[in-house]
């Protein structure tokens, strides 16, 4: 059993996706980070770092409990536990972890910026602008690469695709859209319609509160 600590959030739904789909048997647990909960003392505990997601996987090393943040690491972790989802050559192993990082330093950080910059009290047109670009830019990389694969990191799908997944299902939160980007659009709209994914989608999306 692997217990997930997370919310409705672009990080954590890529947990919950990769769990459903390599079939793993999971709990989910809110964190409800508009209220501060991952800011709490059982939190820290589990993450001096104050994010989501986190697991505790209850069959770790040597079959004790393992606790690890951190998106990327956890999805590194789930496939190198299952063996799925990671190609089983080096340079394909490599490619995933280049697209992984190319996301994670890259497209999220900028998009994550560009909503809150659109979002603060005093709205900064010169950072607006440069995160604007900036997701317009990696964007334009990331679909230049589709262009010529089904997946992000070749012709398989791996946890690359998680990753990137994660914050295009939350871009209405940077006012991004995916018209000018129609290789992304149709590798969109490819990964949201596998079951596996609706899955993870539909448990994350239950751990928002009725307004």
């Amino acid at each position: 059993m692997i217990d997930v600590y997370a919310f409705s959030t672009p990080n954590s739904v890529r947990v919950p996706i990769a769990l459903e789909e390599l079939g793993l048997e999971y709990a989910l647990h809110a964190v409800n980070v508009r209220q501060g909960e991952q800011k709490s003392a059982e939190h820290l505990a589990r993450n001096p770092n104050g994010k989501v997601p986190v697991i505790v996987d209850q069959d770790g090393p040597d079959g004790r409990p393992f606790t690890l943040s951190e998106s990327g690491a956890i999805l590194l972790y789930l496939a190198d536990k299952t063996g799925k989802l990671m190609p089983t050559d080096r340079f394909g192993r490599a490619r995933v972890i280049e697209q992984m990082l190319f996301h994670l330093t890259g497209i999220g950080p900028a998009m994550g910026q560009l909503g809150f910059f659109k979002r603060a009290p005093e709205p900064l047109p010169a950072a607006i602008d440069r995160f604007q670009a900036e997701v317009e830019r990696t964007l334009a990389v990331l679909d230049g690469y589709l262009a010529d694969h089904e997946y992000v990191a070749g012709d398989d799908y791996s946890i690359a695709d998680i990753t990137h997944f994660g914050w295009l299902w939350r871009r209405e939160f940077a006012g991004i859209a995916l018209d000018a980007f129609p290789n992304v659009a149709r590798w969109y709209e490819h990964v949201a319609a596998r079951p596996g994914v609706q899955r993870g989608i539909a448990r994350v999306t239950e751990l928002v509160p009725a307004a």
